[in-house]
């Protein structure tokens, strides 16, 4: 190839690049880290022998990162205009334990300023639930112990399962596309997004600020069960309703069939017991307007009295009316109908 242009070579050179490289993964630790112009990111990735430039959209950083972060991008290799290489980014995530604590602490303030995990948000599952849209690999074991689970607590119970990554680069942008088809193609009641344990790295896309956004905006509420109990993503905090695990996430949407049979029985005893209560009342009550009718009390208050003492002439007897009562001395006594 002879007399090119500089823009001629360059793009030569790039077809080239993109053809023999079309996607590069490299590891390495972030230095010189800048914004210009609020949209454009320029970074160095280097060990320490070599320094690689790279270059990213603002709009493409999906985790916060800085100076000294150990991190992992993807992209391509190319030449500039202005002749010097770079490597254009289009993903980037942080990685060890120290790197991502610390982006997780920088997004996790940053969201929650902004108010995407205030409690008030907050949705609860409906009562009763009858289709269920699921995120998860369906590789994964988390994902066949959330469906032991549905199985063995209650049948009749649709469920629809959406295929994606749960861990690596690629995962969030999978995870948000099953979000937005549950959203806008089903009539799912809950989506429930799962996966089971695993390392730092391996749950890190979950941190993913995409992502977090994506379940924050469902329009249908959102279950995680992401990781074992000890486990936190920042999916958790935006979710309607976070459980400890995928297991977990299947007991939280479903009724125990168990459960369901002795709470039956329970109810009938308890029905029998109420009837019983009810003619126990009843006739209790009966009797209380018997007893009602032969108080004395009642029978002064119609103008009768009640004599009481020895009835015999010359005897001292006690006359109680409603209001008194009266001493008197028998005079006379005869038998009633005779003179």
């Amino acid at each position: 190839m002879e007399n090119l242009s500089p823009s001629e070579f360059v793009a030569y050179i790039n077809q080239t690049l993109e053809y023999a490289y079309s996607s590069v993964t490299m590891v390495g630790e972030v230095s010189e880290f800048k914004v210009n112009q609020g949209k454009w990111v320029f970074f160095n990735v280097k060990d320490e022998e070599t320094s690689v430039p790279c270059f990213m959209t603002l709009w493409s950083l999906s985790q916060p990162i800085e100076d000294g972060m150990k991190v992992v991008v993807r992209g391509v290799p190319k030449i500039t205009k202005w002749g010097k290489f770079s490597f254009t980014v289009s993903k980037v995530a942080p990685m060890g334990e120290g790197s991502l604590k610390k982006a997780f602490e920088m997004l996790k303030k940053k969201l929650a300023d902004e108010g995407l995990f205030d409690v008030s948000k907050k949705r609860p599952l409906p009562e009763e639930i009858t289709k269920i849209g699921v995120i998860s690999s369906t590789q994964a074991a988390g994902y066949h112990d959330f469906v032991k689970i549905i199985n063995s607590r209650w049948g009749g119970m649709k469920v629809l399962v959406a295929h994606t990554q749960v861990q690596g680069l690629d995962a969030p942008e999978q995870m948000i596309r099953a979000l937005k088809y549950f959203n806008e193609y089903t009539d799912v009641q809950v989506i429930a997004l799962i996966r089971g344990g695993g390392s730092k790295d391996d749950l890190s896309c979950f941190n993913d600020e995409a992502l977090v956004r994506a379940v924050a905006a469902s329009k249908i509420p959102v279950i995680c069960g992401i990781g074992h109990e000890v486990d936190e993503s920042l999916c958790d905090l935006a979710c309607d309703v976070r459980a400890s695990t995928p297991s977990n996430v299947a007991e939280l949407l479903t009724r125990d069939r168990k459960t369901e049979k002795i709470t039956e029985k329970l109810n009938l005893i308890l029905q029998k017991l109420n009837s019983e209560i009810r003619i126990l009342e009843s006739e209790l009550a009966q009797k209380k307007r018997i007893i009602e009718t032969l108080n004395p009390e009642n029978v002064l208050k119609q103008g009768y009295a009640i004599l009481s003492g020895n009835i015999e002439v010359g005897s001292v007897v006690k006359i109680t009316t409603l209001e008194q009562e009266i001493e008197a001395e028998i005079l006379k006594l005869k038998k009633k109908g005779k003179e």
